[in-house]
C-alpha cells in the first residue's frame, strides 16, 4: 500500500475503464513457482507445468486447512494448551527511555526452508484463562482476506486462544463488489458489527496488517472499552487528520516496486477518482512475499482481490479520550518492500506505541514468512498485564 500517490497523475486518467496500465514486466494470470520465473509466460516446459500443478495443489490444500481450522475453532472447548514452538530470541528493554528510541523486541530465528507450521520446541506453558483476554481478532490488509491468517489462526487456536479473522467489505469471501466501496466506514462495517455485538465483559486484542491499521484505529475510536490492546503488524498507524495515503506518500519515490505494481480501476469513468487498485500478479512475490514460501505466494495469487480506493483516501478523526486510551503495539518487518522499515519507523515516531517489536527477516507478509515468530510476539503481547492489575 506504500507510495500510492505515485501513480496518481492526469495521464493515467485517460485510460479506458478497468484497463491496466502497461508495465515493463508482462502480466500473467498463472501461478509461478519461483521469483526467477515470474517473467516467463510463453511455451512452458513439461517440467514447469508439473511444478505449477503441484504449487496449485499446495495452495488449495492450504485453503482447505484454513477452512478446517475455522470449523474446529467453533467447536473447540475452553482451556489452554501448550504447543511446540521455536525459541526465537525476544529481547525486552526498559520503557523508561522513549525520547531517542522505543523499547524493541527482536526475533532473529532463521526461517526454515521447509516452513513447518508447528516448530519442534515448546513455548513456555501459559494459562490463557489468567490473561486479561484470550480473544484475538485479526484484520487483513488491502487486497488480502481472512484467509491470509490461516497459520496464525492455527497456532493461536492450538495455544488455547479464541480467534476470529474478519473479511472486510469487498475482501476475501465477502460478496460485495470492491469498486462499490465508497467510504472507510463501509469498508470496516463487518468489523464494527462484530465488535458492536461482542460481549462487553470480554475485551479483544485487535491485530491489523497493512491498510487494516486504519481500520482498527477507526474501531478503537468507536469502541475503546471493548479493545484491550491493538497490535499493528507492518500496518498503517495513523494520527488524527491523516489518511493512509497521506502517511504512505510522505517518503514516496517513483522508483519503488509499489508504483510499478499498481493498476488503478476507474469504474465511474476516467473523469472521476479511481474506485480500486489492482496489483500486478507478476510483481506480487517481490513486492509482498519476497521471504515467503512458494505455496503461500501461490495461495495469495489466486485469492487476492482489488483494493478499494476510498478507504485509502479518507482521513481519520481520532481523539485522545477514545482512540488514545487503547494500548498500542507495533511489530516491524525488516525485509518489507511494500512498507519499508524507514516508513514504519516514521509512523512509530509520529504516533509512539507502548512497545515496538521487530521481526528480522520478515517480508510484508510475516504471517507467511515468519508465522512462528509472529505468533510468539502476539502471545508475548497478550501476556503483558493490564494497567489496572499492575497498579493493584
Amino acid at each position: 500500500m506504500g507510495n500510492l500517490c505515485c501513480c496518481l497523475s492526469p495521464k493515467k486518467e485517460k485510460k479506458k475503464l478497468s484497463k491496466r496500465f502497461s508495465n515493463s514486466t508482462t502480466q500473467q494470470s498463472g501461478i509461478i513457482s519461483s521469483s526467477n520465473r515470474w517473467n516467463r509466460i510463453r511455451n512452458p516446459s513439461k517440467r514447469e507445468k508439473i511444478e505449477d500443478a503441484q504449487i496449485q495443489e499446495q495452495a488449495i490444500a492450504a485453503a482447505i486447512l484454513f477452512k478446517q481450522h475455522q470449523q474446529q475453532q467453533q467447536q473447540q472447548n475452553e482451556g489452554g494448551t501448550s504447543i511446540p514452538f521455536d525459541r526465537s530470541t525476544s529481547l525486552r528493554h526498559s520503557a523508561s527511555s522513549r525520547k531517542q528510541s522505543l523499547p524493541r523486541s527482536s526475533s532473529t530465528r532463521a526461517r526454515s526452508s521447509t516452513d513447518p507450521l508447528l516448530p519442534p520446541y515448546q513455548l513456555d506453558a501459559i494459562n490463557v484463562d489468567d490473561l486479561e483476554t484470550k480473544h484475538f481478532v485479526l484484520v487483513h490488509g488491502g487486497g488480502f482476506g481472512a484467509w491470509c491468517w490461516y497459520k496464525t489462526i492455527t497456532l493461536l487456536t492450538e495455544a488455547g486462544f479464541k480467534v476470529d479473522a474478519i473479511d472486510l467489505t469487498g475482501a476475501g469471501v465477502n460478496s460485495f463488489v470492491t469498486d462499490s466501496v465508497t467510504s472507510l466506514s463501509q469498508y470496516v462495517n463487518p468489523l464494527t458489527n462484530f465488535i458492536q455485538k461482542h460481549d462487553d465483559k470480554e475485551k479483544v486484542i485487535l491485530v491489523a496488517h497493512d491498510l487494516g491499521g486504519a481500520c482498527i484505529s477507526y474501531v478503537m475510536e468507536l469502541f475503546p472499552l471493548k479493545v484491550a490492546k491493538a497490535i499493528f503488524v507492518a500496518a498503517a498507524m495513523l494520527t488524527s487528520g491523516q489518511s493512509t495515503l497521506d502517511m504512505f506518500t510522505q517518503q514516496a519515490g517513483p522508483d519503488g516496486l509499489m508504483p510499478q505494481a499498481q493498476t488503478f480501476i476507474y469504474a465511474n469513468g476516467n473523469d472521476h477518482a479511481p474506485t480500486a487498485i489492482e496489483l500486478n500478479k507478476s510483481l506480487l512475490k517481490d513486492l509482498l512475499f519476497n521471504q515467503s514460501p512458494t505455496k503461500d505466494v501461490a495461495l495469495a495469487s489466486v485469492s487476492m482481490r482489488s483494493i478499494p480506493f476510498a478507504p485509502v483516501l479518507e482521513k481519520l478523526s481520532l481523539t485522545d479520550e477514545n482512540h488514545g486510551a487503547v494500548r498500542k503495539f507495533y511489530i516491524e518487518t525488516t525485509e518489507d518492500n511494500a512498507i519499508p522499515l524507514s516508513r514504519q519507523q516514521s509512523m512509530i515516531t509520529a504516533n509512539p506505541p507502548e512497545q515496538v517489536y521487530r521481526l528480522k527477516g520478515a517480508d510484508h507478509s510475516p504471517f507467511f514468512s515468519k508465522p512462528q515468530a509472529l505468533h510468539k510476539l502476539l502471545v508475548e503481547i497478550s501476556r503483558i498485564p493490564s494497567v489496572q492489575s499492575t497498579c493493584t
